[in-house]
């Protein structure tokens, strides 16, 4: 048989934590009443013990002293039979008075019931070996606190005085603490519901208004009232609304974006295949020339390959999250030759000087190999024919220089952002995505860009990322055993 013990319902973690389905309400107030409960428990158990350690004291030191006084006083004559009378038999009033003889042997001078039995301790006092004794002894359900004091030789006085008065009155006493306790304890948790009641209203107010967000996605900022905590928990909540609202914004502003620049070629595509589907359907007189049909089919093959750089624009775009490929070293000056020779390639009428020092990077290849591939095809796009694209890397900073027009003041704010194209760049192929994604990369690379204007009068853009002249070491690998 498997020894393990079998789970049961009721044995699981949510069943072991079921104060945390209650509310918080009245956790609270249990925890208050809890609290107050157990002070209270504590002062009248305090209480309790001092004023019973208090009453025995002080009986101890009164029986004590009236016995210590009455053996020492002298005996008193009397008058009418010559005889001595202790002036212990004086005393006699509300206490019981015996004798306790070396032998062992005592004697109680009242007839009031059961007189208290002694033992050792009293014996000691009589033979002179302790000088005083003070116990308390039980008889019959009655209990006395017993002195004995020395008399004479081999004698010893014993005073007993009964305790049912002073239990009355701690019995009392307990009575009336359980009660105060017990009604202290109700108040207490009375107090803690109303606290909890009205303490938590902001709490509940906040859930209310945060549940109507839930189900109607209005993320209009909720109202913050006074610097506690719940305010602070409003205005982080605020914050993630803002957050939340503006990323909606921007997926919105995105697809709508993306829509329009894809409405265009998707025309133009339908436009040029309709041309080529009613030239195949004519007749050989009303067929288009062959190189009319080649140029059609240019244009076709141009606009496909814009809708594909458009849709992985708008892929690269589309990733928000963190960096998670492929993370290495990466060479600075190999990616940006990389890149140098595919613009040599795509525009053959701009040169392209490059001065670069050592930079190495950690982050991912191909990510910066694109950036850096669309700054340089900026940069060719507003060249001259015959212009030239001057590149630096120093220090982390990729500084690419062209000879365009330049970048007008106003327009500077607004060079990066998505699908933004300036007027003069509006008849001018592309989709206003390649900065956005220099910008996104050098962001997820924790880098910036700058634009500004170049010493020639063109247009400067500049990429800073944070690295190192040499590469990091390599960490040690573990040696097989």
């Amino acid at each position: 048989m498997d020894p393990r013990p079998v789970d049961r319902p009721g044995d699981g973690p949510v069943d072991r934590r079921w104060r945390y389905r209650r509310s918080l309400a009245s956790r609270v107030t249990l925890l208050t009443t809890l609290a107050v409960g157990i002070s209270v428990a504590f002062v009248a158990l305090g209480a309790y013990v001092t004023v019973r350690m208090q009453m025995q004291s002080s009986l101890d030191e009164s029986l004590m002293s009236r016995a210590t006084q009455a053996a020492q006083a002298p005996a008193i004559t009397d008058q009418e039979t010559g005889s001595e009378i202790p002036a212990f038999r004086l005393v006699a009033t509300d206490v019981r008075i015996g004798m306790m003889y070396a032998d062992g042997k005592y004697v109680w001078y009242d007839r009031i019931g059961d007189p208290p039995r002694l033992g050792k301790a009293e014996v000691e006092v009589a033979r002179d070996e302790a000088g005083s004794s003070i116990r308390t002894v039980r008889v019959d359900g009655s209990s006395y606190r017993v002195v004995a004091v020395p008399y004479r030789e081999g004698e010893a006085l014993l005073v007993a005085q009964s305790l049912e008065g002073q239990q009355q009155v701690l019995a009392k006493l307990g009575i009336v603490m359980l009660l105060f306790g017990v009604a202290g304890v109700i108040a207490a948790g009375a107090a803690g519901w109303g606290v909890a009641a009205n303490g938590l209203r902001p709490v509940r107010r906040l859930t209310t208004e945060v549940e109507h967000i839930a189900r109607t996605e209005d993320l209009r900022p909720l109202p913050v009232e006074g610097h506690d905590e719940i305010a602070r928990l409003a205005t982080a909540f605020n914050q993630t609304l803002a957050a939340l609202a503006a990323s909606r914004d921007r997926q919105r502003r995105l697809v709508a974006d993306a829509g329009h620049e894809l409405r265009t070629p998707l025309t133009s595509l339908r436009t040029n295949l309709d041309l080529l589907a009613q030239s195949d359907a004519a007749s050989t007189a009303s067929a288009l020339p062959a190189a009319a049909r080649a140029e059609l089919l240019d244009d076709v093959r141009a606009q496909i390959e814009e809708m594909t750089t458009l849709i992985g624009d708008l892929v690269e775009l589309a990733r928000d999250e963190p960096l998670t490929h492929v993370i290495a070293t990466v060479d600075l000056v190999e990616v940006l030759d990389n890149a140098v020779a595919r613009v040599r390639r795509r525009a053959p009428g701009v040169s392209v000087e490059v001065w670069a020092q050592p930079w190495f990077v950690v982050g991912e290849q191909g990510a910066l190999e694109r950036a850096i591939t669309n700054l340089l095809d900026n940069a060719a796009k507003w060249s001259p024919e015959g212009g030239t694209i001057r590149v630096t890397l120093v220090d982390g900073e990729l500084t690419v220089d062209d000879e365009g027009p330049g970048i007008a003041e106003a327009d500077l704010p607004h060079v990066f952002e998505r699908f933004w194209r300036s007027e003069e760049s509006r008849s001018m192929p592309g989709s206003g995505l390649g900065l956005s994604i220099v910008q996104q990369v050098a962001s997820r690379h924790s880098g910036d860009v700058e634009a500004g204007r170049a010493p020639t009068g063109g247009a400067r853009l500049v990429m800073r990322l944070p690295g190192a002249p040499t590469p990091p070491p390599e960490p040690p690998s573990e040696a097989t055993p």
